[in-house]
């Protein structure tokens, strides 16, 4: 088991490297749609990886990875929960950043305002709805490039392995492979050396969340619907943004304290929730074949 994870590892992690370096070589800007592609085709990685350790394992190429197409409720809960997070992640940042920094009256939102003839709040209704759809849709398509190895092939290798340990462990490998990009400029481009680490913060509580869904649904499609629209809803708080120039984003936003602040909670409320409210205790058990 521990050969095959290393080989996904290494699988997942030379393309990135590989893309990100011949990125850097080219001399394009990862803040410009090349950047933006590079980003998308790199989410398609651990699929490919999981593809190559599924036939070297001389196994059906996706089969026994949770893709299950039978939607219960805890698809539509896991998708909602994004939603929900997304605004935690609004009101942590305008609680740490102040109105300073975020305010109704910003100048992205009245502009926005007045491109669409709609008044302020129903720019940030309609930014809602289009994310959320996105997120289900296409972004999910994307985020299942991702998630299929994530909380697919790694997941089905951590039988035996408590919850906690295992969302761990595959949020650490899921947040440092994100280093490549984020050398290149990806979520902090103030400090990228930083960034690497901020985001592992931000993959553990988020793969806690995503991995109980992924269990609770036993289907890898829903955290790809979470993925995608999580994605999809990240540009919200942007919408309030005061003086883009002073913007820190170690602090604010899905990817700063108030991202991972926002994470946290909603780990601490699934946990309460599955231990006094379902009575599963799933967090508090190993990982057993429910993940195939």
């Amino acid at each position: 088991m521990k050969k095959n994870i290393l080989l996904f590892i290494a699988i997942a992690y030379g393309l990135i490297v590989a893309a990100g370096l011949a990125f850097y070589l080219s001399d394009l800007h990862y803040a410009s749609p090349a950047g933006t592609a590079l980003g998308a085709t790199c989410m398609f990685f651990p699929l490919i990886a999981t593809l190559v350790c599924q036939k070297a394992e001389k196994k059906p190429l996706l089969r026994g990875l949770g893709i299950s197409w039978k939607v219960n409720r805890w698809w539509f809960a896991g998708w909602f929960l994004i939603l929900a997070i997304a605004l935690f992640i609004l009101l942590f940042s305008y609680w740490i950043g102040g109105p300073q920094n975020y305010s109704l009256n910003s100048v992205g939102l009245q502009n926005a305002s007045r491109q669409l003839g709609v008044p302020p709040m129903a720019v940030v209704v309609i930014s809602i709805l289009s994310g959320m759809l996105t997120g289900a849709t296409l972004n999910a398509l994307v985020g299942f490039g991702e998630e299929i190895g994530w909380r697919g092939y790694l997941l089905h290798h951590m039988q035996g392995q408590s919850f906690i340990r295992s969302a761990v462990i595959i949020g650490t490998v899921w947040g440092l492979w994100h280093a490549p990009l984020i050398l290149l400029g990806h979520n902090y481009p103030q400090a990228p050396g930083w960034g690497i680490l901020c985001m592992v913060a931000i993959c553990i509580p988020m793969g806690f969340i995503f991995q109980y869904f992924r269990l609770k649904s036993g289907s890898v499609l829903v955290p790809a619907i979470m993925h995608g629209t999580f994605n999809a809803l990240s540009g919200l708080p942007s919408l309030f943004i005061q003086n883009p120039e002073t913007y820190n984003f170690f602090l604010l936003g899905g990817t700063g304290l108030a991202g991972f602040l926002s994470l946290l909670l909603t780990c601490l409320l699934l946990y309460l929730f599955d231990r006094y409210v379902t009575h599963d205790n799933l967090v508090t058990h190993p990982i057993a074949s429910q993940s195939h």
